[in-house]
């Protein structure tokens, strides 16, 4: 999330992926003021226009919330409340609005007094480390950016190599230059770049970005032991040990070796950990929980409770990692009633 003090009451917000919206649905409560740009419908006044006929225009507003929600589980945030300050003098102060909050939309936030949890939640959104998936082989290359626990795809490309018609025309450094285009795309200052799949292309791709000066200024991985290119390939190694063992501090292979830790547990018959929202919410009264996994499952069954619930236990010191479908982890934690965590003790039965 990019974030930009004003005073200290204000602060501009910019939600970079949906981890960031969720946060933003933590930080902004009943009462905050949040000022942004969107649309709004204003009955024309004219000769012969229809009563019911307005023209949407794109103002900026002050808006006092009244309530906040996800929209389409983690990839909108709907704001609700009443007009308070406009940049249109046509808009009456009071009257209700939404705002609509998606990826790359900038908002300010305006709190009479900021909380330790809603700064932390802010500073957690800043420290987490990209990376750029490239799984390449001859055939096809899968390409997946991964910040925190989601992964954002790329379509799957093809090189064309495949058939009797190219064994003699194929090139593939075309190849090479049209995944170099792909890559640039989406790899942003900061981030790491992680490259593997089968056989000797992985290397000869790696050498040929290499040469590209907007490459040299990003660490550049290779990774053996990774034998599927292509969208397989970007799943196979999400999967693997050697994800957890390069990428040790990043949200996903924490809350991969969370739930790894879970298993072993549970195989064990130990008391040491919770499945399902009772289970861990009645640890976390209790001060037991030590870290938690969440999908978005657990969302969609009660909002607002679970919202309460993750900032009291943020509040007492716990690790939360919140994860969706775009990984197997998160359908792992779906699977498991969307939530599961580690306890600091065995509780009794």
């Amino acid at each position: 999330m990019i974030t930009k003090t004003i005073d200290e009451n204000s602060i501009s917000v910019i939600p970079e992926d949906s981890d960031d919206l969720l946060n933003l649905r933590r930080i902004i409560k009943e009462n905050d003021k949040i000022i942004g740009d969107t649309t709004r419908v204003l009955k024309q006044d004219k000769d012969y226009s229809r009563p019911d006929k307005g023209e949407r225009i794109k103002v900026r507003i002050a808006l006092i919330v009244e309530k906040i929600s996800l929209d389409d589980v983690l990839d909108r945030l709907r704001v609700s409340g009443t007009i308070s300050e406009s940049s249109n003098e046509s808009i009456p102060h009071g009257s209700h609005h939404s705002i609509i909050l998606k990826i790359s939309d900038g908002i300010t936030i305006s709190k009479k007094k900021w909380t330790q949890v809603e700064k932390n939640l802010l500073e957690s959104s800043n420290n987490q480390i990209g990376f750029v998936l490239v799984a390449i082989d001859t055939g096809d290359c899968g390409i997946a950016r991964l910040r925190g626990t989601h992964l954002e795809f790329m379509p799957n490309m093809y090189s064309g190599s495949g058939g009797k018609r190219y064994k003699t025309n194929f090139k593939i450094e075309k190849f090479f230059e049209q995944v170099q285009q792909a890559v640039s795309t989406i790899l942003k200052k900061g981030d790491s770049m992680v490259i593997f799949g089968p056989g000797e292309t992985k290397k000869r791709f790696t050498n040929f970005i290499q040469k590209s000066q907007n490459f040299q200024k990003h660490h550049i991985q290779i990774v053996e032991g990774i034998d599927s290119g292509g969208e397989d390939g970007i799943y196979v190694f999400t999967k693997s040990q050697t994800m957890k063992d390069i990428m040790s501090e990043s949200n996903l292979s924490k809350a991969s070796s969370i739930i790894d830790e879970v298993m072993v547990l549970a195989n064990k018959t130990s008391r040491k950990f919770t499945m399902g929202f009772d289970e861990t919410f009645n640890a976390n009264q209790i001060g037991a929980v030590q870290s938690l996994v969440f999908s978005d499952k657990v969302i969609q069954e009660n909002e607002q409770k679970m919202m309460e619930f993750l900032d009291d236990a943020e509040s007492k010191g716990v690790k939360i990692f919140s994860v969706d479908s775009s990984t197997d982890i998160g359908l792992r934690v779906t699977g498991l009633g969307g939530i599961v965590s580690l306890l600091r003790y065995a509780l009794e039965s």
